[in-house]
């Protein structure tokens, strides 16, 4: 299995959709627009390679990119 490598910024994103988060409230926390926060969110789950806001945030934790 590949490693997972995210940046910075998606390391931030995903730790705001493991709190909880909504887009709009990420988006809001990080001056970025929704439309970003759609994006990113798009790339994190390609690259965790799942279907759901709820499979990354449990990808994300195995593969150790947040706590």
């Amino acid at each position: 299995m590949n490693a997972v490598v995210l940046s910075p910024r998606e390391r931030e994103v995903m730790g705001y959709v493991a709190l909880g988060l909504r887009n709009a409230e990420i988006a809001e926390r990080l001056s970025l627009s929704v439309e970003t926060i759609k994006t990113y969110m798009r790339n994190l789950m390609g690259k965790l390679d799942v279907r759901s806001r709820h499979e990354a945030v449990v990808e994300a934790r195995r593969h150790g990119l947040i706590l």
